[in-house]
């Protein structure tokens, strides 16, 4: 029975890999947890641990592999396949949880346990190691399904729970398909197939999918005028930032020319400017012709403008940081990004790793971690003042970090990002549905500005507007609610997902303490204790 479960393995991978942008089938990604559960199903808990690193290749390979376009292949594989090490964990954790008698009968497929163990395989993929890598959750494909709607009451981590459940029901039913009384189930099968035993549980699972659809997702609230500046860089790639004033005075001119659009009536007056990541890589704070350049668009656009920079120190680092500009002030609040990206804006261990590849020493100068969440303030013409929260680039996974912003007052997302160095791959549309998924998990509007796009206008219910493409100029113009009110999602806080993660592994130590129990029956004799010298 090993080629047949490897085989449901590797299709369970990738199917969730086309669930994800730029395939958008979200579908599979119900379909992907049902194969890896049916896999799984009567597995020997070695063999889970393999099925599931089959399913975490076959889906990270494909789904990161822009990670790797532009610095070569070791870095990519490396990255793919330390993330299917989660999965292989959750593999072995489905074979013994669905092979446990203590929980039910032996070789069952369990949907709430399935469910379980995804949120947890995430959240410990989100942590460890170096602060986590969370990106490619479950949850983070639905961004056009119902169940996205869950996001307002539980996060991510709920729309997580809700695939997994969903795929966990829908395996249940397949199974059901071909048990015989008295047989022990196969995992594919083969044997007296009965599709009409499914419906009822396939039923189930549809009617579970569509009902979050019955969850309000409110966009009302006073309005603000907002401009998306994207400036576009001369050309794809790393070496994107050695030409680095051109991208400077590439979101400089086409700030201006839509400031010349404002006079003339064609665009309506914004109160807020956004600049994405790395618009100035040159720091205005000491080069006074940057400082200079900035200072002129924003007077002729005559609003506030918040510009993505790198800023020198202190010492040997650098800081991404989003600066705020007011006319006539000049830089009035900064944010600097909380969460630098291991392994690209900092190498851990660099001399370790340098074993394996050189390419560590194209981080020549580490990022530091800035210590204040951010929220810059400036009035509106609703009369309702702007709170704006920055979230720089791939902050907007981290599901903590954002709900830190809306918890220090912010009624607006700003996701400053850069997509230059991923070239023309998906990985700019997977960060997009990140963003709408998180508009609907803190109830809040999104500024979602890339360098190169994907950029686009986000209200509270997660829809995109204004998509703009891949490696172009552009000006989003639009109106966006503020709104102040907390979610569910953001009043429970990681709650949710820590008590779905702890059942999970409880799951799994109550599956490890009957299996032994088990195996000393099957042996026909209790443990022997240490006093016990009898033969």
């Amino acid at each position: 029975m090993v080629l047949p479960r490897s085989l449901l393995a590797v299709l369970s991978g990738v199917a969730i890999w086309l669930a994800f942008p730029s395939f958008d089938l979200w579908p599979l990604a119900i379909v992907g947890v049902a194969l890896l559960a049916l896999a799984t199903r009567g597995a020997r808990p070695w063999q889970g641990l393999g099925l599931g690193f089959l399913s975490g290749a076959a889906c990270f390979l494909p789904l990161l592999h822009w990670s790797g376009v532009y610095v070569g292949n070791l870095p990519w594989l490396a990255l793919a396949l330390f993330e299917s090490l989660y999965v292989a964990l959750l593999g072995l954790a489905c074979a013994l949880v669905q092979g446990a008698p203590s929980l039910g009968g032996r070789d069952r497929v369990r949907p709430v346990a399935v469910a379980l163990l995804w949120v947890g395989e995430e959240w410990l993929r989100a942590r460890v190691p170096f602060g986590g890598f969370p990106w490619a959750r479950l949850g983070f494909s639905q961004a056009d399904s119902p169940l996205a709607h869950l996001a307002a009451w539980a996060g991510a981590p709920g729309v997580t729970f809700a695939v997994a459940l969903v795929g966990g029901v829908a395996a249940a039913a397949v199974a059901r398909t071909h048990r015989q009384q008295g047989q022990a189930p196969h995992a594919l099968g083969i044997r007296s197939w009965r599709p009409w035993a499914a419906l009822p549980g396939l039923l189930v699972a549809v009617v579970l999918v569509l009902a979050p659809a019955l969850i309000t997702l409110p966009t009302d609230g006073p309005e603000a005028r907002v401009m998306g500046i994207q400036g576009n860089v001369p050309r794809a790639g790393l070496d994107f930032n050695a030409q680095r004033r051109a991208v400077l005075d590439n979101h400089a001119s086409v700030t201006q020319a839509a400031a010349r659009s404002v006079r003339q009536g064609s665009l309506p007056q914004p109160d807020l400017v956004v600049w994405p990541e790395n618009s100035s890589d040159i720091d205005p704070l000491r080069n006074p012709d940057a400082a200079a350049e900035i200072h002129e668009a924003v007077q002729d656009v005559h609003a506030p403008v918040v510009v993505g920079a790198v800023l020198e120190g202190p010492g040997r680092y650098v800081r991404n940081a989003s600066l705020l500009y007011r006319p006539g002030e000049g830089l009035t609040d900064r944010y600097v990004k909380r969460h630098p990206v291991p392994f690209a804006e900092y190498i851990p261990y660099k001399s370790f790793f340098r074993i394996f590849t050189d390419k560590v020493d194209l981080v020549r100068r580490p990022f530091t971690a800035g210590k204040h969440v951010g929220v810059f303030e400036v009035p509106s013409r609703s009369g309702t003042p702007i709170k704006a929260g920055p979230v720089i680039c791939f902050e907007i996974a981290y599901g903590p970090l954002v709900r830190d912003v809306v918890e220090a007052g912010a009624n607006l997302l700003l996701v400053q990002t850069n997509n230059a160095t991923f070239g023309y791959t998906d990985e700019s549309e997977q960060q997009l549905a990140i963003s709408r998924i998180e508009a609907i998990a803190h109830g809040r509007s999104v500024v979602h500005i890339s360098t190169v796009g994907v950029s686009a206008l986000i209200t509270p219910d997660g829809q995109a507007h204004q998509r703009s493409s891949l490696f172009t100029s552009a000006v989003l113009s639009g109106t966006l609610p503020l709104r102040t009110e907390l979610t569910v999602a953001d009043r429970l806080g990681p709650w949710p997902e820590a008590a779905a993660s702890l059942l999970g592994a409880l799951l799994v130590l109550l599956a490890l303490a009957h299996g032994r129990t088990d195996r000393l029956v099957r042996n026909g004799r209790p443990r022997r204790t240490r006093g016990d010298r009898s033969a």
